[in-house]
């Protein structure tokens, strides 16, 4: 019964993982640190983009991706209805391997986040005191579209999910036929004990800290001046009105060409 469950699980996190989101921040984030590094080698934000930089590269040189769809090609797909009925499952070692994998993937996708988090809030702290305003408006806005494509596409809830299962098969597979792999570690029950945190409330913490940021609007101010007050609506009317006369009545000119040739 957990074969279909787990064979689902499987192209869920495979599909939320591999998604066009992550990978396009990823090289954003990588031409942004290659446009920087020369002159902001010492810069605190600068060198938070660099750890988040870090996390991303190491989640996809683990190749968990690849790892999640070999196991799921392991699983058949034709369910068999009889009850003591035989069919094919991943051996001990592949569940192990794989359980190993999605481990170490949720620890680093919550390292991820805790990485984007502090960036942005570093990055804001720095626009308010107008130091390198494009640079950090950018890695502000980078970062939250990062924080938030793993988020909405719910990538560590779907690998927890993920491992409760294969939880589940690896207990069952190691009571049939006792082939252990990884020796001297006790893959854990609960996927929250073995990560220190509960994962929605970690998510929710991170969320309320970067909502909290204080906003950079004084420079702003600067940039963006305060439009004058608006008139009445009888006012607007009348003028809209005026204009659209205006316009009817008035003829155009043919536009001339008053440049000088360049040499």
């Amino acid at each position: 019964r957990l074969l279909p469950a787990l064979r689902r699980r499987c192209g869920i996190a495979g599909k939320r993982l591999s998604g066009t989101g992550l990978a396009f921040e990823g090289r954003v984030l990588r031409g942004l640190l290659y446009a920087y590094h020369s002159r902001l080698l010492r810069h605190r934000p600068f060198l938070a983009l660099q750890q988040v930089e870090q996390c991303l590269k190491r989640l996809w040189k683990m190749n968990l991706v690849g790892c999640i769809e070999t196991l799921a090609g392991l699983i058949p797909k034709k369910n068999t209805s009889q009850a003591h009925a035989e069919c094919l499952v991943p051996s001990q070692p592949v569940l192990e391997t794989v359980a190993l994998k999605v481990l170490g993937g949720c620890k680093l996708v919550l390292r991820l986040l805790d990485c984007c988090c502090k960036a942005f809030l570093l990055s804001i702290k720095h626009l308010c005191s107008e130091e390198f305003i494009l640079l950090n408006t950018v890695a502000s806005g980078l970062l939250s579209r990062l924080w938030f494509v793993i988020q909405y596409r719910c990538v560590l809830q779907s690998l927890v999910s993920l491992y409760s299962t294969l939880s589940a098969s690896l207990h069952l597979v190691s009571e049939t036929q006792q082939m252990p792999y990884i020796k001297g570690f006790d893959f854990p029950s609960d996927i929250s004990n073995f990560l220190g945190v509960h994962v929605s409330s970690e998510v929710k913490k991170q969320k309320a800290r970067m909502l909290t940021a204080k906003k950079p609007a004084s420079w702003l101010k600067k940039f963006f001046p305060a439009m004058p007050e608006t008139a009445s609506e009888v006012g607007k009317k009348g003028s809209l009105v005026t204009c659209k006369s205006s316009v009817r009545n008035c003829n155009i000119p043919r536009p001339m060409d008053i440049g000088q040739p360049v040499l």
